[in-house]
């Protein structure tokens, strides 16, 4: 429990330092704008092309690659069917909805709970795989065509062709895992530029949610998409945890601390990223803010009862 507390108090105190930011305008007034881009072009990529360069591969692929990708796949459809059908939501915030819904934050509380809960941060790299390599693509290119074009109708095969090859994130994941596989490690003159601009990613991307707090309510009638947070937040609270248990545990027989680890890795809150893709696109900016602040206050309870139940 002292691990969960832990983790998410790193996330809390670096959105107040952006909140505080915000409020003082010590940054000036388009500072999201520019902290995000930032997070989205350089720092980003980085962290993806080091984290993968140095994890060990046979960790990755793995049961848990099934079970992350399997839960967060399905939450995300479930998401986009009911807001297409049910709230008339055009894509790109149908997209914007189902990441958070079932886009998990991963790095900033992620690795903290992987630590001092899970005690093993291998957990994780099987879930940074599936989100960085196929998860992020399916959601980039998706808003690339719809968000940039204006319609998904005027999407051709080309855009679906080129929109990953230019998009920097997806450009650092494979490069990552390209070398990965190759075993060639980069010289230090290049790898350590790369892990400095990756370590600035997660707290930029914490500073940048926080500063998009200064001035707004979350929940505030009026602006607020509150039955599109309500229904982003219940499925990836209760509907993915659960929905990881019943693979984890009759798909793959697993028990004991691993069929924790893995309820645990889907009850993550939203990460910020889902807010970073959003406001680059400008696109349900509002509704991935207010999803990645409701869903990290409501997973504390919900990561206690959990190590409760299955602990």
């Amino acid at each position: 429990m002292s691990g969960v507390i832990s983790g998410f108090t790193v996330i809390f105190i670096v959105v107040a330092v952006g909140f505080v930011l915000g409020r003082t305008k010590a940054l000036g007034p388009s500072a999201t704008q520019v902290l995000s881009r930032l997070v989205f072009f350089v720092c980003t990529p980085a962290l993806l092309f080091h984290s993968l360069l140095t994890t060990d591969l046979s960790v990755v692929f793995s049961s848990t690659l099934v079970v992350a990708a399997v839960s967060a796949l399905t939450t995300g459809a479930v998401y986009a069917l009911l807001a297409r059908l049910l709230l008339h939501r055009d894509v790109p915030e149908a997209m914007i909805g189902a990441l958070s819904s079932s886009f998990v934050n991963s790095v900033n509380l992620g690795l903290p709970i992987a630590i001092f809960v899970l005690h093993d941060a291998s957990f994780l790299a099987p879930l940074l795989l599936f989100q960085i390599l196929i998860y992020t693509p399916i959601a980039l290119v998706t808003l690339d065509v719809t968000a940039l074009t204006g319609s998904p109708s005027r999407s051709s095969v080309r855009n679906a062709v080129t929109a990953p090859l230019t998009n920097p994130i997806m450009l650092g994941g494979v490069a990552g895992l390209a070398f990965s596989f190759l075993h060639w490690h980069p010289p230090a003159a290049v790898s350590e530029p790369m892990k400095m601009l990756g370590d600035a990613s997660v707290p930029l991307a914490l500073l940048a949610f926080g500063l998009s707090l200064t001035g707004v309510k979350v929940l505030r009638k009026g602006e607020s998409p509150r039955r599109d947070v309500a229904l982003a937040t219940v499925l990836k609270m209760v509907g993915m945890p659960l929905l990881a248990y019943a693979i984890a545990r009759w798909g793959f027989g697993m028990s004991g601390h691993a069929l924790f680890a893995q309820v645990v890795i889907a009850a993550l809150p939203t990460a910020q990223n889902v807010f970073v893709y959003a406001t680059r696109y400008r696109r349900g900016e509002v509704l991935a803010r207010d999803c990645a602040l409701v869903t990290t206050l409501v997973s504390i309870p919900v990561i206690a009862v959990t190590a409760a139940l299955l602990t």
